[in-house]
């Protein structure tokens, strides 16, 4: 019997990296695990990957571009087509972007993917969330939140677009969501937890910079973790008993630490909560 027996997880981005190897982890302690990807190839031959190494074939996947509204929308009733209830979801999927550009709904697409994605998908989720009897919601962010700030008049970057900042302020978004998700849920069976995954040699190194890529990602990997390495906290927090019940925390190397002083802006988190809501097109969390 596995730990995690019986349990719900869906984990986004898990075709490669730290989704990957979060997802494979938490199916070898026994659980059913939905994977989202965005190329059925790819989910297809992960899914099987999964499945053999970890000796458990509730494996499954959805299909979907998660900077696309209209897809999320569709793998949430796909979902709801089969199951009833989840009981961990790991926002992990995201991206790095050189050069501006907009999403099928016309947003940036860092804030698209890195933020919006999250925050649409867990609220479109959040009936299954509460059909559970003690779920869990992990949100993957980034040490490149500490420095940044949220400009409500450039929120996405119109102006003097900067891939580095663009990605910092998605990942400032994340801890921002967590914590005002987690104090909706107040009193509630359903937690909210951040965490940062440290420094990882995954392919979103790959995108730095054509020129400088060939010099840094033989640097980063061998000075990086590993994808198993940078998983670990992810799935610490699926699935250990030491977390039951905590919620509204920042998690580094399966420690909490203090996030940005800027992340525990309850102001800037309700503030960027309205603005996400209605980029979006939901008047509030209920309307699903």
């Amino acid at each position: 019997m596995g730990s995690m027996d019986g349990k719900i997880c869906m984990v986004t981005g898990a075709t490669s990296g730290i989704g990957l190897y979060t997802a494979l982890e938490i199916a070898k302690m026994g659980a059913s695990v939905i994977i989202i990807g965005r190329d059925q190839a790819k989910c297809e031959r992960v899914v099987k990957r999964i499945q053999n190494e970890s000796g458990n074939n509730y494996v499954e996947y959805l299909l979907a571009d998660l900077s696309s509204q209209a897809q999320i929308r569709a793998i949430a009733k796909d979902f709801y087509n089969h199951h009833n209830r989840l009981d961990v979801l790991v926002n992990n999927a995201g991206g790095f972007y050189l050069f501006r550009q907009l999403s099928a709904d016309g947003i940036e697409m860092t804030f698209a993917l890195n933020h919006l994605a999250y925050f649409l998908l867990t609220i479109l989720l959040m009936e299954a969330l509460r059909a559970s009897p003690s779920a869990r919601i992990l949100n993957v962010s980034s040490g490149s939140h500490y420095n940044e700030h949220l400009d409500f008049n450039n929120l996405q970057l119109k102006r003097l677009y900067n891939p580095i900042q663009a990605y910092g302020r998605t990942k400032l978004a994340n801890i921002l969501f967590t914590y005002e998700l987690s104090r909706q849920l107040a009193g509630t069976q359903i937690t909210a937890n951040a965490l940062t995954p440290g420094m990882v040699a995954t392919d979103i190194w790959k995108k730095v910079h054509r020129w400088l890529t060939p010099l840094i990602y033989p640097v980063i990997q061998r000075i990086a973790l590993t994808p198993l390495e940078g998983a670990q906290t992810s799935i610490y927090l699926a699935t250990s008993a030491e977390v039951e019940g905590i919620t509204g925390k920042y998690y580094v190397n399966k420690h909490p630490i203090k996030s940005s002083p800027i992340s525990y802006d309850e102001n800037a988190a309700a503030h960027l909560w309205q603005a996400s809501l209605k980029l979006v097109g939901l008047q509030s969390a209920h309307e699903l």
